[in-house]
């Protein structure tokens, strides 16, 4: 793919650990109408007058139990995918950017349409599951971005991959020697959503979550439903490893608010499983691809706490793919996609 550079767009971190950078990095977040999609006014009234005052505090100590020496895990993971992505392809250039803190979408997206040698730009969102306060709002911020600085040259848009053998295999792969352990119980903990955005980005307004198993039959509307994906993305999983299906089950986690999110929810999965008489529990985290604030903290470390006072053994975290060469030998893959088979950022 001559010409072509890549930019990799993950979430997104504050600068530090600091309660000055954590605030400012939750504003610019839950400020996204597509984050908490209520309307300007509402939203302001919430995070200023309900989560600011006291949400950042908590959140930066949080950080500050899982912060590296080189900085916020997630960043520093992400440089070293870039770093090893641009030595496994020919394209021109390899950056990444966060959609929240930085460096922003903006920065790097304008900073390679003026590079000389770029004649396209493949923008490949690091999350799996389609959901509106992920991929829909940095497609969102890629068209603003495109329109507003008058970019010309094509920008593609990786499709999401739930269900990519490629991605699948990835998983096992760096699952496969915590799997082969002696455990009692896998959870699959996926970041949860709010149900009124899985209804939001049903197109017909009302299949979503109408029924028990609506997520497990065939519909066209799964193509915008986190919801059926991660239950998708779990069943490849476990056929690929053959696990059992008494051995596993799935949970939501990082829920805000209170308003009803996508359940069973993690913290009371957890209890459930210790007083079902599961002792060694291995949980791993899909819908992430680097191990960030809600794997090493909400889970590795309040999960564990959770688990454990519940009458749990162990808690064993699977690491996110990460900078895992595997991850990276298919990213390298999926560089070479023909346009047709990636989406076109509007002009």
């Amino acid at each position: 793919m001559e010409g072509r550079a890549v930019l990799l767009v993950n979430l997104g971190s504050p600068d530090s650990p600091s309660v000055t950078d954590v605030r400012r990095y939750l504003n610019q977040f839950l400020m996204d109408k597509y984050v908490i999609d209520l309307p300007y006014l509402l939203r302001r009234l919430i995070v200023s007058g309900f989560v600011l005052p006291s949400r950042p505090k908590q959140s930066a100590e949080a950080y500050a139990s899982i912060w590296w020496p080189e900085g916020s895990p997630l960043k520093v993971l992400t440089e070293r995918l870039t770093e090893q992505l641009a030595n496994k392809t020919r394209a021109v250039s390899v950056r990444y950017a966060m959609r929240y803190g930085s460096p922003s979408i903006e920065q790097e997206l304008v900073s390679l349409a003026h590079q000389a040698d770029v004649t396209e730009v493949l923008v490949i969102p690091l999350y799996p599951h389609y959901a509106m306060s992920t991929v829909k709002t940095c497609i969102v911020e890629l068209e603003r971005i495109v329109c507003d600085q008058e970019i010309r040259l094509p920008v593609y848009v990786h499709p999401v991959f739930y269900e990519d053998d490629a991605y699948i295999d990835a998983l096992y792969k760096v699952a496969e020697p915590f799997l082969q352990t002696a455990y009692d119980h896998l959870l699959f903990s996926y970041h949860g959503v709010p149900e009124r955005h899985i209804r939001k980005d049903d197109p017909t307004g009302t299949y979503c979550l109408s029924s028990a198993d609506c997520c497990h039959q065939n519909s066209a509307v799964h193509s915008t439903c986190y919801r059926a994906q991660v239950f998708k993305t779990t069943e490849a999983f476990v056929a690929k490893a053959g696990i059992e299906q008494n051995k596993y089950s799935v949970a939501f986690q990082s829920r805000l608010g209170k308003a009803k999110w996508l359940e069973p929810y993690t913290s009371k999965q957890l209890v459930s499983l210790a007083s079902q008489g599961v002792k060694k529990l291995l949980v791993m985290c899909p819908a992430f691809v680097s191990d960030c604030l809600e794997t090493l903290e909400e889970i590795a470390i309040q999960g564990e706490e959770i688990f454990k006072a519940a009458g749990g053994e162990s808690l064993t975290l699977i690491p996110c793919l990460n900078d895992h060469e595997v991850w990276t030998d298919v990213l390298a893959a999926w560089w070479q996609k023909s346009p047709a088979k990636l989406s076109r950022v509007k002009v």
